[in-house]
């Protein structure tokens, strides 16, 4: 019983608005199962080349830094509670009106709309997050988040897997869709909009929050976030490129390659929060531990090149989920810190955006150095960006240091 108090003592006091945010973060992420097989639908089954693809990717991470920025205005003015209730049914809809899309101009324009209206739900949860815990508890919310994040992230390719194995494409855009209708009457059912925050407060922070620092005019900061652009275009190849090169070179179908994402998301879900706690209890600096985690993204690639056998790809995922677990929290945590320097809204907007960025040049530059050069000089280009990330870390480092 002491092992089982020790598990579940970090979540005890939080709230049940904050349990239920996460059911639904966990709904919302499991049913995005499309996502992980876009790119071998579009190939397979509509017959696009790689080029192609990788430009949809594209369009796909510019509606997504589009839908956050625009998520967020309009949470401060209707609030999260309409927000996320809108952007969740209209995308249940948008995923099940996906598969009627033919051409590679339909779906460009498709994906971008998709990823808009989806991507506006993002700072909005943040924000009902906020409103449902207190300081107290608000790490362990974020933490309780995260987890149904990545417990969904590994249920979703395992289902969309099986159920292109049994049914078809047509039954996972179904299914998506519906998953996410699903999620938006949780919120409407489960969910009430909650101001925590008295106007004379929010104003006077407003004004003080005038004459703080601006990440853009943080030097240090923007190297940290060009360091995070490499990390990301790198981390990318995960939505496009490897489930390809899964299916194309080491010849998984639809369900192993399922399968195997999901082992991803399982590992993180399991060993994310024990191995933080780990490393943090011994005190490692924390871009130490964002460069530690880059040497695994590194080696995640570096790997793949050297046999089609199966188990170079299996290993390449551990390398990549090693990496993941170590890199994001800590890069996170590092954001988080910098923004005590300034606009905390800005900096951790830029820090977002970051991601988004990555993913609409990520994919893309996959597809066509897959296309013109081949896998192998896709994964030894990963590398090298990688390399190029740690160094701008590791020249971050040093300046602090210096200080």
């Amino acid at each position: 019983m002491s092992i089982i108090n020790k598990i579940l003592n970090p979540y005890k006091g939080l709230s049940l608005h904050i349990w239920y945010l996460a059911l639904i973060t966990l709904v919302n992420r499991a049913g995005a199962m499309v996502i992980p097989f876009l790119s071998l639908y579009l190939t397979k089954h509509l017959g696009l080349s790689l080029s192609q693809v990788g430009w949809i990717m594209s369009a796909f991470g510019l509606g997504s830094a589009f839908g956050t920025f625009i998520g967020g205005k309009l949470t401060d003015r209707y609030g999260f509670f309409k927000v996320m209730f809108s952007s969740l049914f209209l995308t249940g809809f948008l995923f099940i009106g996906l598969q009627q899309l033919q051409t590679f101009w339909q779906f460009v324009f498709g994906i971008f709309t998709l990823t808009f209206i989806a991507d506006i739900f993002r700072p909005a949860i943040w924000v009902a997050m906020d409103a449902y815990s207190t300081e107290k508890n608000k790490t362990r919310s974020v933490t309780l988040i995260r987890l149904a994040i990545n417990l969904g992230f590994s249920a979703g390719p395992a289902i969309g897997g099986l159920i292109i194995a049994y049914f078809s494409y047509t039954g996972l855009f179904w299914i998506d869709g519906i998953t996410c209708i699903i999620a938006s009457f949780l919120i409407w059912i489960l969910l009430s909009e909650k101001k925590k925050r008295k106007e004379g407060l929010k104003q006077e922070t407003q004004v003080i929050a005038k004459k703080l620092l601006s990440p853009y005019k943080d030097q240090h900061y923007l190297l940290f976030c060009l360091g995070i652009l490499m990390m990301g275009i790198a981390f990318m190849q995960f939505f496009g490129t490897l489930p390809l090169y899964y299916n194309k070179i080491i010849g998984m179908s639809e369900k192993e390659i399922g399968l195997l994402l999901a082992g991803n998301g399982f590992l993180i879900f399991l060993l994310e929060m024990p191995l933080v706690h780990y490393l943090e209890k011994r005190k490692f600096k924390v871009l130490s531990m964002v460069i530690f985690g880059g040497w695994f993204f590194a080696l995640s690639f570096l790997v793949l090149p050297l046999s089609s056998y199966i188990l170079f790809p299996i290993l390449g995922m551990l390398f990549l989920s090693i990496g993941e677990m170590i890199s994001f929290p800590f890069s996170n945590t590092f954001a988080m810190a910098r923004s005590n320097n300034g606009k905390k809204g800005d900096y951790m907007a830029l820090y977002t955006l970051t991601f988004s960025l990555s993913f609409i040049i990520g994919p893309n530059m996959g597809m066509q150095l897959s296309k013109h050069f081949g896998f192998n000089v896709t994964w030894y280009v990963m590398a090298g960006l990688m390399l190029i990330g740690n160094l701008l870390f590791y020249q971050l480092k040093r300046i602090q240091q210096q200080k």
